[in-house]
């Protein structure tokens, strides 16, 4: 029998695990997906598949990956593969947690990639690179910035990862949790300040050609005609799991790491709350608003359709730019830092499931997992710099399509293997919130079969997708991610051995 010293490292505070689960959903996608994604399907009807996705889906999972994470706890397993074991007596169900290994390998290797612009602009802010510049030359410098020959983003994506694996390297409580308490209120409070002035610039103030509320009200004006367009509904319930990071794995192994005798039903609405605060309220009151408010309704809805990304890094700059030197460079500052204190925190989540699968299999040490974890997303990281098709490819199949497949099995695992009547139970120990009767049923019944039917309806465009493309680097992306997928299915494998 081989020994494995296992980490005995847990949340400092519940305060600190709180922060460091809401900055594991709090990400890029708050303040650059959800407002184009609103405008996209209808404005302020979206809000309303949104509201029920977040109560049918969202709010159950958050629940059911809390309270699977402390079920964890309570048996010193800090993995996804070890955790799903507890809920089931067939030794292969371990080894579907290679959803949580391999989503968050593929996933942060062109996060942390996206993540480095937001430090390169913020550095640009400080600097006032683009002073002086008009905005075709911020747009075109853009374009340049994220090509694998400029230095300047290699530069700042080399130090993204080393700074991602410095703070993993610090374990949870010096590392992780301590980045969550000073970061996630930063970011709010940056955020805030954005939203603010977002809100209350009237027409005329720095140049603006409308007020900043004028913004706000084209991003919530309804359009009731696509509310039961199933794209719609499919856009709210996909926007749900990319902003609570469900189906990922990270949740159970943050939750793994808190007292035995937490509570999770508190804990998972406070996290989903904050988030949720987050993304509707603070992120759907900047972005749009400026640009409203500085470009015009007209050139707006052209630029709504280059997404978050376009609006960010092509359009605010040249805005900021244009304020005068102290609020420009604060402006930027409070943007784009924001934008990297959520990135990072989130980011940060995806390097743990790797780290505590290595200590509790193999005795790794948190630095030595941060370190490998840092060499596959460097790896990894090379094709999406290299080709913005892998780029793509990465992300539909890791980042989307796997997180619906995880949930799936977890819900099932969870309500109707583990069963229903444990794991409420589970939910509701040491709950200081009463959680309603109703949402048992939910998560027995609607939540498993709303995920099931997303799933489902989507396999016809997933094999016309697979069996129709040709091209070489999209079949090279799907040939890498195969190839991490099976190694992390060999970890699992090899695990099993190293502790028999």
């Amino acid at each position: 029998m081989i020994i494995i010293m296992r980490s005995k490292e847990q949340w400092g505070t519940k305060i600190g695990l709180v922060l460091a689960m809401a900055g594991n959903a709090v990400g890029l996608g708050n303040f650059l997906r959800f407002p184009v994604q609103a405008i996209q399907n209808g404005g302020g009807t979206f809000i309303i598949p949104y509201f029920i996705c977040f109560l049918l889906m969202g709010i159950p999972l958050l629940w059911v990956e809390w309270s699977m994470g402390r079920l964890g706890a309570k048996h010193q397993k800090h993995n996804l593969p070890s955790i799903l074991q507890l809920l089931s007596q067939y030794s292969w169900v371990k080894y579907l947690g290679v959803f949580s290994l391999f989503t968050n390998i593929v996933v942060a290797a062109y996060y942390t990639y996206i993540e480095s612009w937001t430090l390169g602009y913020l550095y640009f802010s400080i600097t006032q690179k683009f002073s002086g510049q008009n905005l075709q030359e911020v747009q075109n410098y853009f374009e340049v910035f994220k090509t694998w020959y400029h230095y300047e983003g290699i530069i700042f994506w080399l130090i993204t990862c080393g700074l991602n694996v410095y703070i993993l390297s610090k374990g949870i409580e010096k590392g992780i949790e301590a980045a969550a308490k000073l970061l996630m209120p930063m970011l709010i409070l940056f955020a805030i300040s954005l939203a603010i002035f977002a809100l209350s610039f009237q027409k005329g103030d720095f140049g603006a050609v409308h007020s900043g509320i004028v913004g706000f009200d084209y991003l919530w004006t309804p359009d009731f005609s696509g509310i039961w367009k199933p794209k719609v509904w499919l856009a709210a319930a996909g926007q749900i799991f990319f902003t609570l990071a469900l189906g990922m794995g990270t949740i159970q192994c943050y939750a793994s790491y808190m007292k035995k005798d937490e509570d999770i039903a508190l804990g998972a609405m406070a996290s989903g709350w904050l988030n949720e605060f987050v993304e509707i309220v603070l992120g759907a009151s900047i972005i749009i608003p400026i640009c409203v408010g500085f470009l015009g309704l007209d050139k707006i809805q052209e630029w709504v359709k280059l997404g978050g990304m376009g609006l960010s890094f092509k359009v605010l700059p040249y805005l900021f730019s244009q304020w005068g030197l102290i609020t420009g460079t604060i402006a930027g500052v409070f943007w784009f830092g924001a934008l990297f204190f959520a990135g990072i925190t989130s980011s940060l989540s995806m390097g743990l499931p790797l780290t505590s699968f290595m200590n509790d299999h193999f005795g790794w040490s948190q630095k030595k997992g941060a370190l490998l974890f840092g060499a596959l997303i460097f790896l990894l990281g090379i094709p999406c710099i290299l080709s913005p098709i892998i780029f793509d490819e990465f992300d539909f199949w890791a980042g989307s399509f796997s997180l619906v497949l995880f949930a799936v099995i977890e819900i099932v695992l969870f309500s109707w293997i583990w069963g229903i009547e444990k794991g409420w139970n589970e939910i509701n120990e040491n709950a200081k919130i009463r959680i309603p009767i109703a949402f048992k049923w939910v998560i027995h019944k609607v939540t498993p079969i709303f995920l099931i039917t997303v799933l489902v309806a989507n396999i016809p465009g997933l094999i016309q997708k697979l069996l129709e493309e040709t091209n070489p680097e999209i079949l090279v992306a799907r040939l890498m991610m195969m190839l991490i997928f099976f190694v992390c299915l060999y970890a699992i494998h090899k695990s099993s051995i190293h502790e028999a």
